[in-house]
């Protein structure tokens, strides 16, 4: 398992806040075997486990946070992609 790298704090409260709101957002990430996903769904639940930060969605995914790309179009700080956007609805 590759070394968790946490996110930004202010990121971290964008999560909250959707969480919080309880509705579909659309969430771009890369998978565990470094694919870009996308996956419209609703956050249940921040956690951490073994000292690394995941998100639980309603869906059943759990996302390592720091595999994150952006989410409801805000995009993560120091992913390296700023400003992505996605053809494929």
């Amino acid at each position: 398992m590759e070394t968790y790298k946490p996110i930004d704090c202010n990121f971290y409260d964008v999560l909250e806040a959707n969480a919080t709101k309880k509705r579909y957002i659309r969430i771009h990430y890369f998978s565990d075997i470094q694919e870009f996903l996308t996956i419209d769904a609703i956050i249940k639940d921040l956690y951490v486990k073994e000292k690394v930060e995941y998100m639980l969605l309603n869906t059943g995914d759990e996302i390592r946070l720091d595999r994150l790309i952006s989410v409801d179009g805000q995009t993560l700080p120091g992913s390296g992609f700023s400003g992505i956007s996605c053809d494929c609805d």
